[in-house]
């Protein structure tokens, strides 16, 4: 059962662990904050220059200063915060306008590689096919579903959605596009159908602030039914055909109730299934397979238990799974008389997948043993099959295997049918399948090979292709070359890359311009997959790489728990020594290298350039959590709480100085440093504006080069950026704009 958490950050009140010493008056520079737009456009060709107000901090008689620490509003609405922001998107604009040709011409070459008209691979569910449809020149897409001609034939891999005139017609439950005129910002996080496939509950986002209102509609009609409800989250489960759950959140923006809702009632009168009062837990909701059951999940970073609640009765409330045990995680799913469970300890670090029956939660049987070379990341329920996503050696895995009969004594489930990939690093994504079906549908995608909609019979073993990313403007995947190296820690681990170029231009003697992308935070992991965009980098000699630092999860658990809490900097000193192990095999060099991070990726960069700025030429921090140790110092910040098992509670000495010696606004000093873009979306929940902009602020103060140092806020989006789909290819336009600029790659004549 995927497992969606929020990550990284907002920022609400005051440290309250923090001593204020004291707020003394403005400190004005000869060149402050322009008021007026004759004095902006004047000084345009200038930096912005924040002024400073001096802002105190003292712990543990250490004293810190922030001249900056003005730049946090939570009402966003300063008029000082947001004329600087203003002043720095007019001096990247500004800055960046030399190159505005080639950026438009680099927008509609990439914009040119997308099939505009297109339709998402079908999903058959009971008597329709249900598919998502993009139109030329529309920014978002249309859900749609047509009635399948033959409910009783059997799901085939070879089954395919007519669409000819003599086929059922095309209904569009719900247009995108219509929604979202109204509004700079559209987005909808989920879209559930309801089991008799009458009614459509969605949760839709209109700031990015990731705050969403939840519409239910009747699927013929669209009209709407009941109120709609507000200030909830983006889980959303149908509980039977007339009521829903769902889960709200408290002042900081952590998930702590969960709800019940029965339609035609108003919001007000919902019963609270459960409250999680420990702020360092959230709650998640998702729907077994079977649509049996519902499952309401508290976790924090190394703790997670489980409720059920039946979707038949939902009026019987919930019942506990699996109990609270710290340290110990598990997930659930259900199938027939059992419950399925992956359970993960400090002795089964890699976890190992259980069962129990339904009436009796504590006889459990061990069906998939902990390898400690093999991690179990997900796992996947038919009636009669049991699919388990792994990894092994930092690749991920698909291992299938055969389930007795319902009703049948389950044991240890041995032979296990592998699905085999040939390239030698990739990425897959299990994608919706029908329960009652022995058709698994994944997502298969390397960073040569467009996004790919599978259906696997697990009886046969065939594999079909049903839908693969149209690419256009000469795209050939024989062009290109994905490898696998490994570069050597300070500590002598091996950490992975993933690399790919394209073989006909590209000359391995160091000369080649090269882009290191990393992450290496909440043991996530960031696989070799596929990127349209980035093909216009590869086509102009850029050798693209992918450093599978410690902190995320690609190496298994430890590979995770090596990257964390006292052991973060391993992050860090991982990316430096992939980045002088690719300069040393020629794949590029300090001069023509750039790297990108986001959101955590983004800590990484900011980390990395105070440590080694001279490895690289330009950098682009992404949303970036820089301002570490000030955040999570502040218990009353949404996700701070949560978070202390993952960077430490830095109101322990040891984790404040530890955090203290990494946090990029806390280490910026007078150095040298490369080319950068710092960006940011003003309603981020997760990182907020302010922490880039401080970094930039300070950057500015402190650097002793004239190398650029660019700053982007997105005034009307949050933390995932601009939310129509050809606005986000502006946005990687921008971006290989600037980093071809800082490389000198673009041509006179296209500037």
């Amino acid at each position: 059962m995927r497992r969606m958490v929020m990550r990284r950050h907002l920022l609400v009140n005051l440290p309250l662990s923090v001593q204020l010493v004291s707020s003394a008056t403005a400190i004005v520079p000869v060149r402050s904050l322009m008021t007026s737009s004759a004095m902006m456009s004047q000084k345009m060709e200038t930096p912005p220059v924040a002024k400073k107000v001096e802002h105190k901090m003292e712990l543990f008689g250490d004293v810190r200063v922030d001249n900056y620490y003005w730049l946090r509003d939570d009402s966003r609405s300063d008029p000082d915060v947001l004329s600087y922001l203003q002043q720095e998107n007019d001096y990247a604009n500004f800055h960046m306008s030399g190159t505005k040709k080639f950026e438009q011409e680099l927008y509609s070459e990439i914009r040119g590689r997308i099939q505009e008209d297109d339709i998402s691979a079908p999903e058959r569910k009971g008597h329709y096919y249900y598919y998502t449809r993009t139109l030329k020149g529309q920014e978002y897409v249309q859900h749609c579903r047509r009635l399948v001609p033959n409910t009783e034939a059997p799901h085939s891999v070879y089954d395919t959605m007519p669409m000819g005139p003599d086929a059922p017609p095309e209904h569009v439950i719900l247009d995108e596009n219509i929604k979202a005129q109204t509004h700079a910002y559209y987005s909808i996080a989920a879209f559930k159908v309801s089991p008799n496939n009458k009614l459509v509950a969605y949760a839709e986002d209109t700031k990015g602030n990731e705050i969403y209102t939840v519409y239910v509609i009747d699927a013929d009609t669209g009209a709407p039914v009941g109120q709609p409800l507000v200030n909830v989250t983006n889980y959303l489960e149908w509980a039977g055909d007339q009521a829903l759950a769902y889960v709200t959140m408290d002042a900081t923006l952590r998930p702590d109730k969960a709800w019940l809702h029965k339609l035609g009632t108003e919001q007000s009168t919902d019963s609270c299934l459960y409250h999680e009062k420990d702020d360092m837990f959230s709650i998640e909701l998702q729907a077994s397979e079977s649509k049996r059951f519902l499952f309401v999940a508290s976790e924090s970073k190394t703790t997670r238990f489980n409720f059920y609640l039946d979707a038949l009765r939902p009026e019987g409330g919930l019942v506990v799974l699996t109990p609270r045990q710290d340290g110990i995680d598990t997930s659930v799913s259900h199938r027939g008389n059992h419950f399925f469970i992956k359970r993960r300890s400090d002795q089964f670090f890699n976890s190992e997948v259980i069962a129990c029956p339904v009436e009796n939660t504590s006889e459990t049987t061990v069906l998939i043993p902990h390898r400690e070379s093999v991690k179990i990341q997900d796992l996947c329920l038919f009636n009669d099959h049991l699919v388990i996503y792994e990894r092994e050696d930092g690749l991920p895995k698909i291992t299938i295997y055969n389930l007795p009969d319902v009703g049948q004594p389950l044991k240890r489930l041995q032979g296990g049918q592998a699905v085999n990939f040939s390239d030698p690093t990739y990425s897959v994504e299990p994608s919706e399948s029908e329960y009652s079906s022995s058709i698994l549908r994944y997502s298969y995608s390397s960073m040569k090979t467009p996004p790919s909609e599978y259906d696997y019979d697990m009886k046969t073993g065939i594999s079909v292709l049903k839908k693969i990313e149209t690419v256009l403007g000469g795209f050939e995947e024989s062009k290109y070359v994905t490898e696998r190296k490994w570069a050597t820690a300070t500590d002598g681990t091996q950490i992975p890359i993933s690399i790919v170029y394209r073989k006909d231009i590209i000359k391995l003697d160091g000369s080649d311009p090269l882009l290191l992308y990393g992450y290496g935070s909440y043991e996530i992991c960031v696989d070799a997959c596929f990127k349209a965009s980035r093909m216009s980098l590869l086509d102009r000699g850029f050798i693209f790489a992918i450093a599978h630092i410690r902190g995320g999860g690609e190496m298994g658990r430890k590979w995770y728990e090596n990257g964390k809490l006292l052991k973060k900097k391993n992050t860090f000193t991982d990316f430096i020594a992939c980045a002088e192990y690719l300069i040393e095999k020629k794949y590029g060099s300090k001069e023509k290298l750039s790297i990108h991070g986001r959101s955590a990726g983004g800590l990484l960069i900011g980390a990395v350039l105070n440590m080694r700025p001279d490895l690289f030429k330009a950098a682009v921090a992404g949303v970036p959590f820089v301002d570490v140790l000030t955040t999570m110092l502040d218990p009353t910040i949404p996700l701070t709480t949560s978070e202390w098992e993952e960077w430490g509670d830095p109101r322990r000495e040891e984790f404040y100085y530890y955090m203290k010696s990494y946090s990029p606004v806390d280490n910026v000093k007078a150095q040298n440093y490369p080319n950068i873009l710092v960006t940011a979306g003003l309603n981020d929940p997760r990182v907020m504006y302010s922490e880039p902009a401080k970094f930039v602020a300070k950057l500015r103060d402190l650097k002793t080069d004239k190398n650029i140092l660019l700053f982007k806020c997105e005034l009307g989006a949050g933390h995932f950026s601009k939310s129509g789909r050809f606005e986000k290819l502006e946005e990687d336009a921008f971006t290989y704009s600037f980093i071809m600029k800082a490389l000198d790659m673009i041509p006179d004549h296209e500037k």
